[in-house]
C-alpha cells in the first residue's frame, strides 16, 4: 500500500508491504542500494527517511506488525516541493505547488501508468505545477489533465479501435457512413439526361453526409490515431472539402536560405495545387479539445495556446521561404513533382496562402468564440484557420446547399410540367 502525505517542510511516501513477514524493500535496497515501488517511484537508499526524524506519532501510527518503509518524497523549496528527476525517471526535477491536494493518485494513473513521466516524454523543460509561475501548469488544469486519463475501461475501448483502424483496411466490413453510401448508390443510379439534375444534387448530398459522418465517427476515435494516421484519414476527404484544388503533394522538400548561414531543407508535409497550379499549403493536426485558446484571459481577453500559435509560425514560415525561392523554385518543385500533377501542368508560387485544421471549439464561451473570431480574421489574408466543428459545420452547410437547390429543381420541373389536355 502506497500512501502519500505532507510531514513539516518534506512530502513523505511511506510503502507497506502486502506480506508482512517478508521485507522486500529493505533487503532490495541492501542488496541492489535501489528500489521501484508501484512502477512509478524510483528511490534509493539515501532517499530513507532518517530514524531520528521519525517521530513518536510516526511511530505509534505504523505500530503493527505490518512493515512500512517510510521515503522523503519531495522537499519544500519556497512555495513548491521539489522532486529529484530519478524519482520519477524525468529528464528535469519536478516542481509542485503546496496549494495543490497530493495523493498517490497524483503519480499514479489506471494501470500503473506514471502520469510525470508521461508528461515528461512530451515536453523537454522542467515540469512545473504552480499558479504562481508564468511557466507552470496551473493548478485548475492540472487537475482537469488528471481527470482526462485514460480509465481501465478507455484504455480497452482504445486498443479496441487502434485494432479495428489496421483491420478495416484489409476486411470488407464497413461503417455505417460506408453502409449508407453504398445503399444509395444501389437505389439511386445516375443518369446522363439533364431531366435528372436533382438526381445528382441528391448524389452530392449522399456523398457529403458520408464525409461528415466518417468524420464525425473518426473524432469519437481520435485518440486511436498518430498524427500521420489522422493525416491520411484527412487527405481522403481533402479534395473533396476544398474543391477548388485539384492535387494533394506530399513531404514537399523546399529550401531555406535565411535560418542559417547554409541553405538549408525544410519540408512542408501537405501541400494543395489548384486548377491554375498555384500551390497552397494546409496543416492538419489531431483534433485535441484544448489547443486553440486559452481556458483563462490574459488582461480580459483569450489568446491562442501554443499549439494553434505554433502552427501558424510553422505555416507563416513554409510561406515565406516558398515566397523567397522565386522562380527557381517553381521550375524544381515542377519537375520533382512531374508525375502527380496533370498533363502540362506547372507549380506557380504566387503569394501562397494556407489552412490550418486543428482543435475542437464546441465548448468554446460566447467570449472565446469571438475573441477566436477576431484571431482568425486577423490572419485571413494569408490563412483559414479551421477547427473540426468548423469543419463539420461547413459540410452541413454544404449538404443544406445541395438539399435546397434538389428540392428548387423538383418544385421548377413540377411548375413547368406540361398539363393534360381535358375535353370540354
Amino acid at each position: 500500500m502506497i500512501e502519500i502525505r505532507k510531514h513539516e517542510n518534506m512530502l513523505l511516501l511511506d510503502y507497506t508491504s502486502e506480506n508482512p513477514q517478508f521485507d522486500w524493500v529493505g533487503e532490495k535496497l541492501e542488496k541492489h542500494g535501489n528500489v521501484t515501488i508501484g512502477k512509478v517511484f524510483h528511490f534509493e537508499k539515501n532517499d530513507l527517511l532518517p530514524i531520528t526524524q521519525i517521530s513518536d506519532d510516526i511511530n505509534e501510527r505504523f505500530a503493527t506488525e505490518e512493515i512500512t518503509t517510510t521515503f522523503i518524497l519531495a522537499v519544500s523549496v519556497g512555495l513548491n516541493y521539489r522532486i529529484k528527476a530519478n524519482i520519477l525517471n524525468t529528464q528535469f526535477d519536478i516542481k509542485l505547488s503546496k496549494f495543490l491536494p497530493i495523493s498517490k493518485n497524483t503519480f499514479i494513473a489506471h494501470r500503473g501508468i506514471s502520469i510525470f513521466s508521461k508528461i515528461d516524454q512530451l515536453v523537454s523543460e522542467p515540469i512545473i505545477i504552480s499558479d504562481d509561475d508564468q511557466k507552470a501548469i496551473p493548478l485548475s488544469e492540472f487537475e482537469e489533465l488528471l481527470n482526462k486519463f485514460p480509465t481501465t475501461t478507455e484504455l480497452n475501448h482504445y486498443s479496441h479501435s487502434r485494432i479495428s483502424l489496421i483491420l478495416k483496411n484489409y476486411f470488407e466490413t464497413t461503417t455505417d457512413a460506408e453502409q449508407k453510401l453504398n445503399d444509395y448508390l444501389r437505389k439511386k443510379p445516375i443518369r446522363q439526361s439533364t431531366a435528372k439534375i436533382p438526381a445528382i444534387y441528391e448524389y452530392e448530398i449522399a456523398k457529403y453526409e458520408y464525409i461528415r459522418d466518417e468524420i464525425k465517427n473518426s473524432l469519437s476515435d481520435a485518440n486511436v490515431y498518430s498524427e500521420s494516421d489522422w493525416q491520411r484519414l484527412m487527405l481522403k476527404f481533402i479534395l473533396l472539402i476544398f474543391p477548388k484544388y485539384v492535387t494533394v503533394l506530399e513531404g514537399i522538400n523546399i529550401k531555406d536560405y535565411y535560418s542559417k548561414q547554409t541553405v538549408t531543407n525544410r519540408y512542408i508535409d501537405i501541400a494543395l495545387i489548384d486548377p491554375n497550379g498555384n500551390l497552397d499549403v494546409i496543416e492538419i493536426k489531431k483534433p485535441f479539445d484544448d489547443c486553440v485558446i486559452s481556458k483563462g484571459k490574459y488582461r480580459d481577453n483569450y489568446t491562442p495556446k501554443k499549439e494553434l500559435s505554433g502552427a501558424i509560425m510553422q505555416v507563416e514560415k513554409y510561406i515565406f521561404h516558398l515566397s523567397k525561392w522565386g522562380r527557381e523554385g517553381e521550375k524544381k518543385l515542377s519537375e520533382a513533382y512531374k508525375k502527380d500533377l496533370p498533363s502540362g501542368m506547372t507549380i506557380k508560387v504566387t503569394n501562397p496562402k494556407a489552412i490550418i485544421i486543428l482543435g475542437r471549439n464546441n465548448g468554446f464561451t460566447i467570449d472565446q468564440n469571438f475573441d477566436f473570431e477576431l484571431m482568425k480574421r486577423k490572419y485571413a489574408n494569408i490563412l483559414d484557420i479551421i477547427t473540426y466543428d468548423d469543419l463539420l459545420g461547413r459540410l452541413e452547410n454544404i449538404i443544406e446547399k445541395f438539399k435546397s437547390m434538389a428540392s428548387a429543381r423538383y418544385i421548377n420541373q413540377a411548375s413547368h410540367a406540361p398539363k393534360k389536355k381535358t375535353d370540354c
